[in-house]
């Protein structure tokens, strides 16, 4: 007679390589609210990459160390020159996005100053497809 019970137990699948679907609320970024719009895909995906560009890195408890970007830092150090920050964009850019499994490449970099900010457009490769990206940075620094 045995202390416990034998019980046989079913294998279970392992769905660790199973991908999640990227769907989430839409953003309304001119109103800074959630709508209750469910987008998904490259949509998704475009939302995230404009949410990493607006959000300061380690600058809220409720993100991840992921999230964000740290481009604050470069664009108002008044030491630096306008070249050197140019130069940086790219590479803040890449890591505040490449962290994302869904995204394949961020490449394609054009810079512009044009009165105190930076004109950035670039191209973001997904697994979706492929986004044009254009955001002024540095607007607020």
């Amino acid at each position: 007679m045995a202390l416990s019970p034998e019980v046989e137990f079913e294998d279970i699948e392992d769905d660790s390589d199973v991908i999640e679907t990227s769907k989430t609320y839409k953003i309304d970024f001119d109103s800074g609210r959630i709508t209750n719009e469910i987008i998904s895909g490259l949509d998704a995906i475009k939302q995230m990459v404009y949410m990493a560009l607006r959000t300061e890195r380690y600058g809220y408890p409720i993100y991840s160390h992921d999230i964000g970007n740290e481009l604050q830092e470069v664009l108002s150090d008044n030491e630096t020159t306008d070249a050197y920050k140019e130069m940086e964009i790219p590479r803040l850019i890449e890591e505040a996005l490449i962290f994302d499994e869904r995204i394949t490449a961020v490449k394609d970099f054009e810079i512009k100053k044009i009165e105190g900010a930076f004109h950035v457009s670039f191209t973001v490769e997904t697994d979706e497809g492929t986004l044009e990206i254009e955001e002024m940075i540095g607007e607020d620094v």
